[in-house]
């Protein structure tokens, strides 16, 4: 039998008084592998920051186009660990070290495809963060080049590993305690986007567009509570207040800040997605209905008062069965390393790819259907039509994708 373990304070500064000799509790196993991440950026930070909280991997080093952002991410990084952190040059260098197991990408979108070229000419396992890419032909070409490399893709939509969709997930599909689904509806208000390396995110060229770059996490999240495949999309939306007056060498920005988008399953279930991104805090709900009652998850926080994160799921079964209202929350530590401990959640089934386990990935298709509906889902804001997905993927030459979400 295995020793119970405390997890979340082993790197707790609490602990660190304590020497290797007289850790049990805390002690923690030397890390198995070893990450380069490519793109230090928020993101790349994040998942730097949860390697060394989650101890299954070390950063063996980092590149990134922009210098100052490598010295950022080396500057947080020795916060939390005095492990050596090397310094790549160029792209090829990154991708091939051999001392690397896994490549992390977490450069902007639109770099995506042609980084992952790269990428997979090592050879190496590789996890790509969301979305796949800002056009449906790259997707698909990446979607291809992945299917023949010879170690696994994983793509970074975390928001699967959240609390509340976890339990979301277990209690409508595992206990099945809604009967047969019929709708589901998701939403997020929020802030504007945040700044990023040259206000890359604020360009549809650069993005993909607010549904792909953003909302990706959400058309995922939907996908999978449906399972079912999407078959029509209608969406209205635009640019109502966020960064009117912005100007990048000129180039007014034109990042759509809400969307009302309407998706058709195949196996009849109907879902519908709200986006605000002009609200002082942030509010992201779920709600499925079924056959036998009704589920609704929420998370919120203040962005400004630094609230603490208030997450819920609730069960509504009038007279099928006992109804109840949980507050959800991982250990604080983990909670705290980046999107409400989702991230480190991420990273334990990367690390039981690694280890050869069974483990609930983000797949490359599955990526890439999150892909297919928030592209239907921007294009038909652009033309006021619904758009039927079977002539969508035909008129983008896509229709050797297979269906379903798998």
């Amino acid at each position: 039998m295995s020793k119970a373990r405390l997890r979340f304070f082993e790197n707790s500064v609490n602990q660190r008084h304590i020497t290797d000799a007289d850790r049990y509790l805390y002690r923690q196993d030397p890390p198995r592998y070893k990450l380069v991440v490519i793109g230090t950026g928020t993101m790349g930070q994040e998942h730097m920051r949860v390697a060394a909280l989650l101890g299954r991997a070390s950063v063996l080093g980092i590149h990134d186009a922009q210098t100052h952002s490598m010295d950022a991410a080396e500057q947080a990084y020795r916060l939390i660990s005095s492990e050596p952190l090397r310094r790549y040059e160029d792209l090829e260098s990154a991708c091939n070290d051999p001392e690397a197991d896994v490549l992390m990408i977490c450069t902007p979108n639109h770099t995506h495809l042609s980084v992952l070229k790269t990428a997979l000419a090592s050879g190496k396992p590789i996890f790509l963060e969301k979305p796949m890419a800002t056009t449906l032909a790259d997707a698909a070409a990446l979607m291809e080049a992945a299917q023949s490399h010879s170690a696994f893709v994983q793509i970074g939509l975390q928001y699967r590993y959240k609390a509340q969709y976890r339990e979301a997930f277990h209690e409508v599909q595992a206990r099945r305690s809604l009967g047969r689904v019929h709708t589901i509806s998701m939403s997020e208000y929020r802030p504007p986007f945040l700044d990023k390396v040259g206000q890359w995110n604020k360009f549809n060229s650069n993005t993909g567009g607010t549904l792909v770059e953003k909302c990706c996490h959400y058309f995922d999240l939907i996908n999978l509570m449906a399972d079912s495949t999407a078959v029509r999309v209608y969406a209205s939306g635009g640019q109502a207040v966020n960064f009117l007056d912005f100007k990048k060498a000129g180039v007014p920005a034109d990042i759509d800040d809400h969307a009302f988008v309407s998706i058709d399953y195949a196996n009849g279930v109907r879902a519908s997605f709200t986006l605000n991104m002009f609200c002082p805090d942030f509010t992201e709900e779920m709600i499925v209905v079924g056959e036998q009652g009704r589920l609704l998850t929420s998370e919120r926080f203040d962005f400004h008062a630094q609230v603490p994160t208030q997450t819920s799921i609730s069960v509504e079964l009038g007279e099928n069965g006992a109804s109840r209202r949980t507050e959800l929350s991982y250990p604080k530590l983990i909670e705290q390393s980046g999107h409400h401990g989702a991230t480190y959640y991420e990273h334990i089934a990367l690390m039981d790819q690694l280890d050869g386990k069974a483990a609930d990935c983000a797949t490359v298709q599955q990526g890439l259907w999150s892909m297919i509906v928030a592209s239907a889902a921007q294009a038909s804001m652009a033309s006021g039509q619904a758009i039927d997905i079977k002539h969508f993927l035909q008129e983008h030459r896509l229709q050797h994708i297979t269906t379903g979400n798998s």
